[in-house]
Parts: structure tokens; C-alpha cells; sequence
């Protein structure tokens, strides 16, 4: 049975691991926590497997995830770490606007949801409030999900996105970003076949009939969504 965190410190400090493809942003991040009185990062690495290896050496409280890692899908992992590690709490850092990726990232496991143009002045305050065992959400965020329930309307940009799986929208966001299917294939590790398949899913869902209207389509939802 997986076991809870601990004081891996031994003084009382909560231990956070970051989990992010950009070593420069890493180094960042951590001088930013470690401002923080009682909080010190414990780990900070680039991949699923080198962030299950330290989950599993340092057992942190808090695991800081990006969305998009070099060959993994963070709300992939964020599904992993609730299911192998339940003790271990989770915290979107995306530069991917909440509008675009927090409910499924709430729904994957996270219990909050930061955008990294906004985390020098909301990161502190998310981590203390996950830590705390509170899920911590932006007030824009908080009136979204409120006019959602309230009229009907989902959180994602755009209502027609929520049939996509997470797959198919990992696939989508890549299309936007301008990766070949070869490219996509080998980012997410699966066979190029399968990445047609999730592709021939997305037009039919989208309602989109050839491939110059799926790389429009998908350009702009990526441009959108990093705007916010």
C-alpha cells in the first residue's frame, strides 16, 4: 500500500518535487519556493520516469506538474501520481490558460491549476493552500465554474473541445503547435497508425473535413489558449 508523505526534512519543512522539461524554469522555480520559510524543493526533473524515481526516493508532499513535458503528458502523470501515490498532492504550473486545461486537470487529480505568466504572484499562495489540503482555484476560475453550473456552459474555451479525450486533445494541441503526425508519434511514444486514428476522431468530432482545416483549427485553439 502506497505509503503517505513524510517529514522528509526532518524539521518540519514541506518538500515539493518540480516536474518540468525546462531546466532554466526549474532553477527559477526553485529560488522562488525556497524564498518561502518552510518550504524547500527536494527534487526537480524533466520526465515521467525520472519524477516516479523521486516520488519514490524523497516522498514529497507537493508534486508541482507542467502540462506539456517533452515525451510525457502531464495530466497522464497527474492520473499516475493519484493512483500510485494518493498521499502525494498535485499542482498544475501550465502556460496554457486555465480556461483551456483546468477542469481536466482537476479531474485527473490536481488540486489546483496555476498559469506561469501568473506564478510569481499566485504560485506561493496555490502551494499553501494545496498543502494545506484546500484546492486552490483563481476567482476567474472560481466565476467560470459557477456560470458553468449555473447556465449550463462548460470551462473550456470552447464547449464543442470537451468531447475530445485527453489524447485526442494532447494530439490537437501538437497538431497546433505545428508537429507532423511522424513527430506527434514519436513525442507520445505510440505508432503512427494510432496518431491517425486519434486525428480521424478529432475532425469527426470537431466537425472538420480535411487537414488544412484541422491545422487551422488547432492553430488557433494552441494561440487562444496561450493567451488566454
Amino acid at each position: 500500500m502506497p505509503k503517505c508523505p513524510t517529514d522528509a526534512t526532518g524539521d518540519g519543512r514541506k518538500t515539493l518535487l518540480i516536474v518540468d522539461d525546462h531546466p532554466v524554469l526549474r532553477r527559477g522555480l526553485t529560488a522562488l519556493i525556497e524564498s518561502e520559510p518552510g518550504l524547500v524543493v527536494n527534487g526537480s526533473v524533466g520526465s515521467r520516469t525520472a519524477a516516479f524515481a523521486a516520488i519514490e526516493a524523497s516522498r514529497p508532499d507537493l508534486v508541482i506538474v507542467d502540462l506539456m513535458l517533452d515525451r510525457d503528458d502531464g495530466l497522464d502523470l497527474i492520473k499516475e501520481i493519484k493512483t500510485r501515490h494518493p498521499g502525494t498532492r498535485s499542482l498544475v504550473l501550465s502556460f496554457y490558460d486555465e480556461a483551456a486545461y483546468a477542469e481536466r486537470a482537476l479531474a485527473a487529480g490536481a488540486l489546483g491549476y496555476v498559469t506561469k505568466q501568473q506564478m510569481e504572484t499566485t504560485l506561493l499562495t496555490a502551494i499553501r493552500r494545496v498543502l494545506s489540503g484546500e484546492i486552490y482555484m483563481s476567482e476567474a476560475l472560481q466565476r467560470r465554474l459557477a456560470e458553468r453550473y449555473v447556465s449550463g456552459h462548460t470551462l473550456e474555451a470552447t464547449s464543442t473541445m470537451r468531447a475530445l479525450s485527453d489524447r485526442e486533445l494532447q494530439v490537437f494541441q501538437l497538431v497546433g503547435e505545428g508537429r507532423t503526425t511522424r513527430q506527434i508519434a514519436a513525442m507520445l511514444g505510440r505508432s503512427i497508425k494510432t496518431i491517425e486514428s486519434h486525428v480521424e476522431h478529432i475532425k469527426n468530432k470537431l466537425g472538420i473535413e480535411s487537414a488544412a482545416e484541422l491545422a487551422q483549427r488547432a492553430t488557433q485553439w494552441v494561440e487562444t489558449a496561450r493567451r488566454g
